[in-house]
């Protein structure tokens, strides 16, 4: 009886030291693929509809950019910064980054214009080195009661290649002009595809080369939470 007692809690503390090493291992894996790899965020507004939805899970690729905050998961503690590049950010890229008036909040906007751009707003239109950025009318985005005209618009990529993306607009010339003003060194000036309804570089200015948290690229879940309902139209899309 007394072995098959030390029997028992021997099992019973291999037991638990099995369930202690898998527990470490599995927070040791998601730390460092949160870390260098890619990390998961929900959209909790409207700014970058119609591209992105309230309720849109996504995930975004943090090795690209190489903005590396090393520190305790699921937490703003860190220890170690490192910036290594692996891809240039583009015009067009949608990022995620540390909000420049506040860094324990992060925000998710589309890169409009680089280092060196000359940026300008005027009654709705984005002027990139003094060109403005072609649009065209794309439809409507409809939700409920809400009815907001979209359209297609066009920038350049580094490379010179055109690169197009939705945007919309609740009513024509009532969003804030900007410039014209130069993008300063290591930094970009980012706008949300929902133009009326996004507080983003033409209220607070531009975002630090090392506020950069990753790029988007998939949605991999969303929710109606009005409903509520799973979209599972939007399960896997590409975020461009």
């Amino acid at each position: 009886m007394q072995q098959d007692k030390k029997l028992d809690n021997t099992q019973k503390k291999q037991s638990i030291k099995h369930f202690i090493e898998t527990i470490v291992f599995i927070f040791v894996v998601v730390s460092l693929v949160r870390v260098f790899l890619v990390q998961a965020f929900n959209i909790p507004s409207g700014s970058m509809k119609p591209t992105l939805l309230v309720g849109d899970f996504i995930l975004v690729n943090k090795l690209v950019y190489g903005n590396w905050d090393v520190g305790i998961p699921f937490t703003n503690i860190t220890f170690y910064h490192h910036n290594n590049r692996l891809a240039k950010i583009d015009r067009g890229d949608v990022i995620v980054f540390k909000y420049p008036e506040d860094p324990s909040i992060d925000f998710i906007k589309r890169v409009i214009a680089l280092p060196g751009d000359i940026v300008e707003v005027k009654n709705d239109i984005v002027y990139l080195n003094g060109k403005p950025l072609k649009r065209e009318p794309a439809g409507f985005y409809e939700e409920e009661n809400e009815k907001v005209k979209k359209y297609i618009e066009t920038t350049y990529r580094s490379d010179g290649k055109p690169y197009s993306y939705t945007i919309m607009e609740i009513e024509d010339g009532i969003g804030p002009d900007f410039g014209p003003i130069q993008v300063p060194p290591n930094s970009y000036f980012v706008m949300g595809d929902n133009r009326d309804n996004s507080k983003d570089s033409r209220f607070w200015g531009f975002v630090p080369d090392d506020y950069v948290i990753g790029q988007a690229f998939v949605i991999y879940f969303s929710i109606d939470l009005k409903k509520p309902s799973i979209r599972f139209d939007r399960l896997g899309k590409v975020i461009y």
